[in-house]
C-alpha cells in the first residue's frame, strides 16, 4: 500500500504541474510492481506547498507497510526510480522520502 504525497511548490509552472499529472499512471504502475501490490491498495494526492527557496521545489513522500522483501535496498531502489521519473517529467530536481508505517496501529477504511 503505497501513499504518496507529492508537494509541488506553487511557483512551479502549471506545465510542471500537468507534466506530474500526467506521469501519475506510469509512476504507480512502477510502485505497484516494484512493490508488489494491487492498484486499488494505492494512494496518491498531489498538493501545493509554499516552500523555501533554497530547498527542492518537489518533494515525495512515500508511506509504505513493511515486508519482509521490501528490504532497505528495494525501498531505496524505489525512491531513486521513484524521484528519477518525477525530475524526467517536471524537469526539476526532487527530493524523495520514505518511511515505513506500523502494521500494528495502521488503520485504513476505504
Amino acid at each position: 500500500m503505497p501513499n504518496v504525497k507529492f508537494y509541488v511548490d506553487e511557483t512551479l509552472p502549471e506545465t510542471s504541474v500537468m507534466a506530474l499529472k500526467s506521469a501519475l499512471l506510469p509512476l504507480r504502475d512502477m510502485l505497484c510492481t516494484s512493490l508488489k501490490v494491487d492498484v486499488s491498495a494505492c494512494q496518491f494526492a498531489i498538493l501545493s506547498v509554499v516552500g523555501l527557496a533554497d530547498q527542492p521545489k518537489i518533494n515525495v513522500e512515500l508511506m509504505i507497510l513493511p515486508k519482509p522483501e521490501r528490504t532497505q535496498e528495494v525501498v531505496r531502489e524505489v525512491c531513486r526510480t521513484l524521484r528519477e521519473m518525477v525530475g524526467e517529467a517536471t524537469g526539476h530536481h526532487v527530493a524523495v522520502r520514505a518511511a515505513a508505517l506500523d502494521p500494528k496501529t495502521y488503520v485504513a477504511l476505504k
